[in-house]
């Protein structure tokens, strides 16, 4: 059986490069695999990783990701002039960036995003997990204008629950926004299905999809809380 899975899974990465595109829930979750990847996953869920280094490969892991995120992004052809000779490229076409990090966890990934889209405007949304009933409660919300024509990035490393992600994706849709994409770096199947059923329009980028979630709602084998290991308040 394991091996039908695994044939499966290699049939799908060959058809379409490094992604493997699963349908666990109504939407999309496209999970970008890569050797460099899995090796700085591996690095992440460490319990004796260093805060420095834990921060570095956060950024790194986000730039892999946002590299698939960003694959669908229209192009124009334009002139060029080499040293050599005239020749044609690409550009963009006209696709204005929003990074939406969810505090406080998510302000991890911003650089890594801004290595590929130096010029993408940043908002920052502010959601917490009530410790009791592991339910989002919000205080904070600042987005970059007409987000409604901007291609918005959500970011939050781990999609445990789905409740904090759902809550954001509610309050950006409120603003206008309408192509949402949510960035992650570890998802359990329980929030990958929350969201989906909410918002199962936005597409999930995730480098990793784990286990389950325990009895206190953290993602198993997961890396513990993100946010306590970026900035060291274990």
């Amino acid at each position: 059986m394991t091996g039908k899975k695994d044939k499966a899974a290699k049939e799908v990465r060959a058809a379409d490069g490094i992604c493997v595109r699963k349908n666990i829930s109504k939407g999309e979750l496209v999970i970008v695999e890569h050797p460099l990847i899995k090796h700085k996953i591996t690095l992440l869920r460490n319990k004796d990783t260093r805060v420095n280094v834990f921060r570095d490969l956060v950024e790194e892991v986000s730039t892999l990701i946002g590299f698939e995120a960003t694959s669908d992004f229209p192009l124009y052809e334009v002139e060029v002039e080499t040293p050599v000779a005239k020749t044609f490229g690409y550009k963009i076409e006209g696709k204005k960036v929003a990074i939406v990090p969810i505090l406080r966890a998510g302000v991890s990934m911003i650089n890594g995003l801004l290595r590929l889209m130096p010029l993408a405007k940043i908002g920052h949304i502010g959601i917490y997990r009530n410790p009791e009933t592991f339910e989002p409660v919000e205080y904070f919300c600042k987005l970059p204008t007409s987000i409604s024509k901007r291609a918005v990035l959500l970011c939050d490393p781990m999609l445990a629950t789905g409740g904090s992600a759902v809550a954001a994706i509610d309050m950006i849709k409120k603003r206008g926004a309408k192509d949402i994409k949510f960035l992650c770096i570890i998802a359990a199947p329980e929030g990958v299905k929350t969201l989906h059923e909410h918002h199962p329009d936005v597409k999930i980028f995730t480098a990793t999809l784990d286990e389950r979630l325990n009895d206190h709602a953290y993602i198993v084998p997961g890396l513990g809380d993100a946010g306590d290991r970026i900035y060291g308040t274990l």
